[in-house]
């Protein structure tokens, strides 16, 4: 065989090698589009949607109308409500088909100053009912309430007539065990315990939508951007839930009294994705080997809000389905009553929350109420047959009450 000839079969030879290799690459690819590979962080109760008008508008609350609960959505929003001072309650219970001892508590409030800044603080408390522990041969240990909480302070100023900034600073606590030995090992459990801070922005722009006012709003937040968090002194550090999220809204006076809103809202987790390992296969530490993906223990919470936007094994499909979004509609008649609807929609291989819900408000001089209701589609929903509920205190509305009575 010529020189030439030889040249050429192994040139052939290298394009079929590299043409196979790509194709069991892509094939491989096109496989972890099905798998289940969901993000998994610690605290994840600090995902939940606390209050019952987010709730009503399927999750939807970064670029809505500022209300007492903006500090979870986006405390950026504080500096452009109409009120001085105000707070809610608000309640969710959790697992209700399953137990009655689980639920959601949440308390904000926020003061304005002038009217170009305010300042907001809330406390979200997750009580996990009780539990009974056992050890290895199946006797009783003791039993435990485990709950987790986090305590919010945020800081909400206009940086010019339509634009705000906002930041909240957060202490997280989270006791699951109460301190109980690990099953099988000498390991002393903890409670876990974290500092985390918020970054956010809000725009309002008014326009004239077929000759009828109406109220452009967009808003971004970046929240729970934080230390990681374990539950022993010697196990792994787990990430706290980041999250990225975007939205926009318009509002429209339909009349004198009729006032309806759409939104739309898309979120991310700012964390580490899963990789896919070899199975089988461990390196000379002993740690398995990854086939596709980053190794999640090599990031730092810094460097994950950059690279978990292009970590998935699957690429750059995986990392669309890792987007969820939201979107929701609320109608105000005369200030005084609401009717929301909202849709949640989270991928398949991701979690796969999806699911409708429903809502109602009602303002008073003094008070207001809030009610959400959820419908799932696909899967059960811990919060499926459940009534959620926020109770809003306006003290201008109490005021302006007790000027009324003394005139």
């Amino acid at each position: 065989m010529s020189y030439l000839n030889k040249k050429l079969l192994a040139t052939l030879t290298l394009l079929i090698f590299f043409a196979v290799s790509g194709q069991a690459a892509m094939t491989f690819k096109d496989s972890l589009l099905g798998q289940i590979n969901t993000i998994t962080t610690a605290v994840p109760f600090l995902m939940i949607a606390p209050d019952a008008r987010a709730g009503g508008l399927g999750d939807n609350g970064v670029a809505t109308s500022p209300d007492p609960n903006s500090i979870h959505w986006n405390p950026a929003k504080l500096a452009f409500i109409d009120k001085k001072i105000g707070f809610s309650v608000s309640y969710t219970p959790w697992l209700k088909a399953l137990v009655d001892d689980i639920s959601l508590a949440y308390i904000s409030g926020y003061r304005k100053f002038g009217d170009d800044q305010a300042l907001a603080m809330s406390l979200l408390y997750f009580s996990l009912g009780n539990i009974d522990f056992t050890n290895e041969t199946g006797n009783s240990i003791g039993s435990f309430k485990p709950n987790e909480w986090a305590v919010d302070v945020a800081y909400s100023r206009k940086l010019g007539e339509e634009f705000s900034g906002g930041i909240a600073l957060r202490y997280i606590y989270s006791n699951l065990t109460g301190g109980v030995l690990l099953s099988g090992s000498n390991t002393q459990t903890k409670a876990g315990t974290s500092v985390a801070a918020d970054i956010a922005a809000y725009y309002t722009h008014e326009l004239k939508l077929s000759k009828k006012d109406a109220v452009l709003t967009a808003g971004l937040d970046i929240s729970n951007i934080g230390a990681k968090m374990s539950y022993s002194e010697t196990g792994t550090k787990d990430f706290i839930p980041t999250n990225f999220r975007l939205g926009s809204g318009i509002r429209v006076e339909l009349d004198k009294y009729n006032t309806i809103s759409f939104n739309a809202d898309m979120n991310k987790l700012l964390v580490p994705t899963q990789p896919v390992y070899w199975p089988d296969s461990t390196d000379a530490n002993g740690n398995k080997v990854i086939r596709a993906g980053q190794d999640p223990n090599a990031e730092s919470v810094a460097s994950a809000l950059i690279t978990s936007w292009s970590d998935a094994p699957g690429g750059f499909e995986e990392e669309l389905k890792e987007i969820n979004y939201s979107l929701a509609t609320e109608y105000w008649y005369d200030n005084q009553f609401a009717i929301r609807a909202g849709y949640f929609h989270e991928a398949s291989t991701k979690g796969n929350r999806q699911f409708f819900t429903v809502g109602a408000g009602l303002r008073y001089n003094v008070f207001g109420l809030d009610f959400a209701y959820l419908i799932p589609t696909d899967q059960r929903n811990p919060l499926e047959n459940t009534l959620r509920f926020t109770l809003l205190f306006n003290f201008d509305g109490l005021k302006k009450e007790n000027e009324s009575k003394e005139e």
